[in-house]
């Protein structure tokens, strides 16, 4: 035994339930966007003034918003990751001695009782009528006997009877950790969203680095000083940086992460909010998603005209000293009877696949396998015939005979006649139909996968609403190729005995075909194909290691929750596109402003703090309020190609207006550098207003109130003396602010003119489309 211990053959494993407070820091903390931000904030700590680095609040408000997200959702996993058996029986000194999980050692032996979870694969020595449940492993829902000699796997649990094994495998080496441990290697989420923002960063630093050069020479040439050069650099450059879409995009996660968390669904990742939304095809476990695993009496087909079946079978299964869920089915549906006394019976086995029943004055009842009672009874072949044939269907099938012979030791009864044949369906969630209903209306394809019948599972998924079952396949017959397995995948949608490699392979095959797939599933046979799937959706009720790898928990085991899942995941998708192309026509004209300027050797046309201002009035705090608001708009490709169209354009024409007006102290030198800034400021923030004013088109009661709201706020930033103070504005007369004000509205005829000619081009794209 200390042998053992010291050469760490124990069952002793530190799993990672979730992600490590490390990863979550770095995840959120070293990113392209802070370390641009957080570059510059620098810079204008040590050079400039303190009142020009107020983005660095938005640097900081992301990586927060980020971090406390997923430490949150890791504390929730973490308590929900307590192991179901938290002790171990094992047999020490000739004694039974219950000791922690970690402490089994190899070649031990292993004591099992009903409900008890394996904690480490091993051999059967002897057994009491063990049979296990697999499910958590193999998907397959019937309890498998177990007979000394046989394999017993860590993750399974023990349905009935009793038994000893020998430990063979522990630890790292049994079978759920090897598979745990495969699925728990990192992989990030994937979002469009995230990518195309991204991207846009990185196309935005590669045009930071000369841009930022050039304006940085020519403002050391204006000012003749390093340290009054850096705020307008500073200022060009953090215009160019879409901050705020970044926090946004965060914070509108965040917000429906939260509200998703009201309705018992934990998002371990901000973007798998929009991954669900993204989806086209969900890969469904039967056992514990469209079912809750356990079995119901259907109906009852009586085959002797024998009247009274009901008592019998609420006596029947009262009587019976087994439980076992057909039984539990069978008591759920009928009373026990007054006066009926038992006189002996055998109990279920699945060995032997049959229990019986003996009462006074009432004769013997038998209730198992029609295939088995069949070869005892007269006339078998009509009642075989339809067992077959029920059976065939996917539904689970037991014969009830009577005799009047009694019961004598583990042998079946002579002169057996078949009175009924019961009927029995695995129990479908109530909300399985609804669910199914609103999953084909949004045009995403559902595939049933099971490691049980092919039958039974297609059965199963007909009466849960899936569309289409078509022929189900068996998974041993399927080809071992990806491709080969891709055309399947498209052509069918039930499938049986698939194995966890299988999964695995089916995810990767549907994901070939340019498909976004997600899986759902609760066993650590599941795990695989979770960490696969472009989305993870593990059970509240499911194994440790499928709620560690998922992106999405559902806490409570309802999938009644995934459509509110998709769509708050379109709302966030179609807003953060709306509230993106404000934030892009600023990194536009701050971008084309920043050459233009650093090509002419101007000083540039804004402080750091007149940025932000606009950016808050035009961008940042409209935004924040359009990304929250309904939005129905389902999900298309080219997040990236719509943005720019909109926002280039809108941009170039934003940069040339604030040129104009900047550079009214060149052409009137009785102008100041403030007041040409001034004007510059207000006539950005009056074209940025117009954009909002489109794209929070069309317009209701709080839209209004919102640009109603900003134009107010504008106002009072230049009518109000302190405010007027803190940005450094200073209005010249009102001759040339009128001047200034033909500017913006050349600009808004402009921005009209090109909407109008962007929305025909799509309108005729649309058209060509529907042609073809």
């Amino acid at each position: 035994m200390a042998e053992r211990v010291q050469s760490g053959l124990t069952n002793e494993v530190k799993e990672a339930t979730s992600r490590s407070y490390w990863h979550i820091f770095r995840a959120n903390v070293f990113t392209r966007f802070n370390a641009i931000l957080g570059t510059l904030f620098v810079i204008i700590l040590v050079f400039g003034e303190l009142k020009d680095a107020l983005f660095g609040g938005v640097l900081l408000g992301n990586a927060l918003i980020g971090i406390v997200q997923e430490v949150r959702a890791k504390w929730t996993l973490d308590r929900l990751s307590v192991l179901s058996a938290p002790v171990a029986r094992v047999i020490r000194q000739g004694r039974v001695s219950e000791v922690p999980l970690g402490a089994v050692v190899l070649d031990e032996v292993v004591e099992l009782r009903a409900g008890d979870q394996v904690v480490a694969d091993g051999t059967v020595l002897s057994s009491d009528g063990l049979e296990m449940d697999e499910s958590l492993l193999t998907g397959e829902s019937l309890p498998v006997h177990k007979n000394p000699g046989d394999e017993v796997f860590s993750g399974s649990f023990v349905v009935s009877g009793s038994a000893r094994f020998r430990a063979t495998r522990v630890g790292a080496d049994a079978y759920a950790r090897k598979l745990a441990a495969e699925a728990r290697r990192y992989q990030v989420v994937p979002s469009e969203l995230r990518d195309g923002i991204n991207r846009i960063l990185r196309y935005i630093t590669w045009v930071m680095i000369p841009v930022g050069a050039l304006l940085f020479s020519s403002q050391v040439k204006v000012y003749g000083n390093f340290r009054e050069a850096v705020p307008g650099t500073v200022a060009g450059l953090v215009g160019m940086v879409p901050e705020g879409l970044v926090l946004l995009t965060s914070v509108a996660f965040a917000v429906s992460v939260v509200a998703l968390g009201r309705r018992k669904v934990l998002v371990q990742e901000l973007p798998a909010v929009e991954g669900l939304a993204r989806v086209d095809v969900i890969c469904l476990d039967k056992t514990g998603t469209l079912t809750e695993g356990k079995l119901t009496f259907d109906r009852l087909e009586p085959l002797d005209g024998s009247e009274d079946l009901e008592s019998t079978l609420g006596a029947f299964a009262a009587a019976s000293a087994s439980k076992s869920s057909t039984l539990e089915a069978i008591a759920e549906a009928f009373e026990a009877p007054q006066g009926w006394l038992s006189t002996g019976g055998v109990p279920f086995s699945s060995a032997r696949k049959w229990s019986a029943e003996s009462f006074e004055g009432r004769g013997t009842w038998v209730l198992g396998a029609p295939e088995v009672l069949l070869e005892k009874v007269g006339d078998p072949r009509s009642s075989g015939n339809r067992a077959a044939d029920l059976a065939a269907r996917g539904t689970r099938v037991l014969l009830l005979a009577r005799t009047s012979a009694p019961v004598e030791g583990e042998v079946l009864p002579p002169g057996m006649e078949p009175a009924a044949l019961l009927l029995f369906r695995e129990k479908i969630r109530s909300d399985a139909g609804d669910t199914m209903h609103y999953f084909s209306e949004q045009g995403v394809t559902i595939k049933v996968i099971s490691g049980d019948n092919p039958n039974t599972v297609a059965a199963v998924a007909e009466r849960a609403g899936v569309p289409e079952v078509g022929e189900p396949v068996d998974a041993r017959r399927l080809p071992e190729d990806v491709e080969g397995m891709a055309t399947v995948m498209d052509e069918r949608s039930v499938f049986g005995r698939v194995t966890p490699g299988q999964k695995q392979t089916m995810v990767e095959a549907l994901q070939s075909k340019g498909h976004v797939v997600a899986m759902t599933g609760d066993g650590v046979n599941d795990v695989l194909a979770l960490k696969k799937a472009d989305i993870g959706i593990a059970m509240g009720s499911g194994s440790p290691a499928s709620k560690a790898v998922a992106e999405l928990v559902l806490l409570d085991g309802r999938f009644s929750s995934m459509p509110g899942v998709v769509a708050e995941g379109r709302r966030v998708i179609g807003n953060i596109e709306r509230v993106a192309n404000l934030f892009l026509t600023k990194t536009t004209y701050a971008t084309l402003l920043s050459l233009i300027i650093g090509l002419a050797g101007w000083a540039f046309i804004f402080l750091p703090r007149h940025l932000t201002l606009v950016s808050t009035l035009t961008i940042g705090a409209p935004a924040l309020v359009l990304s929250f608001a309904p939005n129905k708009r389902r999900y298309q490709p080219g997040f990236v190609k719509r943005v720019l169209e909109f926002s280039v354009p809108s941009g170039l024409v934003a940069a040339l207006a604030a040129l104009a007006a900047g550079s009214i102290s060149h052409i009137r030198p009785w102008v100041t550098p403030s007041e040409s800034r001034t004007m510059a400021t207000l006539v950005l923030a009056v074209v940025g207003l117009w954009i909002l004013g489109e794209l929070a088109r069309p317009f209701n009661w709080w839209k209004a109130l919102l640009v109603a709201a900003m134009v107010l706020g504008l106002v009072l930033v230049f009518t109000v003396p302190w405010l007027s103070e803190f940005f450094a504005l200073d209005l010249p007369s009102w001759t040339i602010v009128l001047e200034e004000m033909a500017i913006a509205f050349v600009a808004i005829i402009l921005l009209e003119l090109i909407w109008q000619y962007t929305d025909w081009r799509a309108h005729r794209r649309l058209a060509r489309l529907d042609y073809a």
